[in-house]
């Protein structure tokens, strides 16, 4: 079974609460305070593994969370960081975020490393605070929340040469005739179900990797048959081996075959259109005429195509000489990293903790948002000094300015989720 996509989430750790924490030393107010920090949440982190071939785990397991960060404690003991969560993924392996299907990472070499989601910071114990004029402050932070998201697997295998051509012109046999690789040989259209992968080690040549594309038809870049789901994997080959059964056995045109294929690959992509062929004229084993591969040869020469080989996959006859050829091209042809385009790519936008204000039915000015949650999750309301802190936050933050632009009077209500004040020129 070949899974090319696979849909996942996944949710990094929260980060540990700050602690309130007091030592008791003699002559120091409130013993001193000297709670630590929390410590930070783990990150998911998608790494590129080489052993793996397919995305097909992801369909049994398709949630991911990594562990929290651990709270702060007495004696400024910072809390113990949650560890990264590590998920492997194939080489060639697309990251996007699955809301806005912009490609967030590209993981195609050994050992590359995504962090998908980021682990939340660990919040500040009340030692943090302590201040000349706030000497015993009873708050401390809390730890910042994990990033938690969707995201999709997208599959593109890494083969330097790609076998493309209709179904049954002999692909697979060619595969499994320059490389160890087995797959299913049968006497009928798309016996090819899975996009199969050799190594072709031949003496005098540097191995290369070669994949036998599921057989693509007329229509395939709209999405007929197998098109679709398997054009992609071509797009990462640097070299492409076009199969032709110029032996027309089956009562069909080769030039005509030849042409329809390079079209279905231009309307999927003009990269891919423009991408090197090797044209293998294949099964002239069982040609009647040796003029049917000449007058073949001579009309893709005329079109441009220069490199016309004539082999037998079954026979192995003329094969060597492909091979040795798509060592020489592949030489020639840097590996190239997938290009993005500014409009493909993920940009992570900055996160801000924001908050927005209303008036309620009851004419109190109503203060709420992400901000407000997180300050009043770090002070206490009902101590002095923690109090003072509030409305230090606020003001530095610019909740009494917008407020003031909004008309509010001496005396007016001000309410930040359940806890309420009289607002005071």
């Amino acid at each position: 079974m070949f899974i090319d996509t696979a849909k996942i989430f996944v949710k990094s750790g929260r980060g540990g609460d700050g602690a309130i924490a007091f030592r008791r030393e003699k002559y120091v107010a409130l013993g001193g305070p000297d709670g630590g920090d929390g410590g930070k949440g783990g990150n998911v982190i998608l790494v590129a593994d080489s052993q793996s071939t397919t995305l097909l785990d992801f369909t049994y397991k398709r949630k991911y969370a990594a562990p929290l960060g651990e709270n702060g404690s007495g004696s400024k003991s910072y809390g113990k960081d949650g560890k990264d969560l590590y998920i492997k993924v194939p080489l060639g392996t697309i990251v996007r975020d699955f809301e806005t299907n912009k490609i967030m990472a590209d993981l195609s070499h050994p050992d590359d490393k995504f962090i998908v989601a980021k682990g939340g910071r660990g919040g500040k114990g009340n030692a943090k605070f302590a201040t000349p004029t706030r000497q015993a402050p009873r708050f401390a932070e809390p730890g910042m929340p994990g990033e938690e998201r969707f995201i999709l697997l997208e599959l593109k295998l890494l083969a330097d040469v790609g076998l493309v051509g209709f179904p049954n012109v002999g692909k697979s046999t060619l595969l499994s005739m320059v490389s160890k690789a087995k797959p299913k040989i049968a006497n009928y259209h798309f016996t090819t179900l899975k996009p199969n992968l050799g190594v072709v080690d031949m003496k005098g040549l540097s191995g290369f990797v070669i994949a036998d594309i599921p057989g693509i038809i007329e229509g395939a870049a709209k999405g007929v048959g197998l098109g679709l789901e398997f054009l992609r994997h071509i797009e990462r080959t640097r070299l492409l081996i076009h199969v032709v059964d110029v032996s027309g056995i089956e009562g069909r045109d080769p030039i005509e075959d030849f042409m329809k294929i390079n079209e279905e690959l231009k309307k999927y992509s003009v990269k891919l259109w423009d991408r090197p062929q090797i044209i293998a004229a294949n099964k002239c084993d069982m040609l009647y005429d040796e003029e049917v591969f000449n007058n073949f040869k001579k009309k893709l020469n005329e079109m441009g195509y220069d490199n016309v080989f004539k082999i037998s996959a079954a026979t192995r006859e003329g094969v060597d000489e492909l091979m040795k050829e798509c060592g020489r091209i592949l030489s020639s042809i840097p590996v190239k990293d997938l290009e993005i385009s500014e409009e493909e790519r993920y940009i992570e936008e900055e996160k801000k903790f924001t908050y927005t204000i209303r008036k309620d039915d009851d004419e109190a000015y109503v203060v709420e948002g992400t901000f407000v949650d997180r300050l009043l999750n770090a002070v206490n309301v009902n101590d002095t000094d923690s109090l003072r802190y509030f409305h230090k936050v606020l003001k530095n933050k610019g909740v009494f300015d917008e407020l003031k632009k909004m008309g509010i009077q001496d005396g007016d209500i001000v309410r930040v989720n359940d806890f309420e004040f009289e607002y005071l020129l």
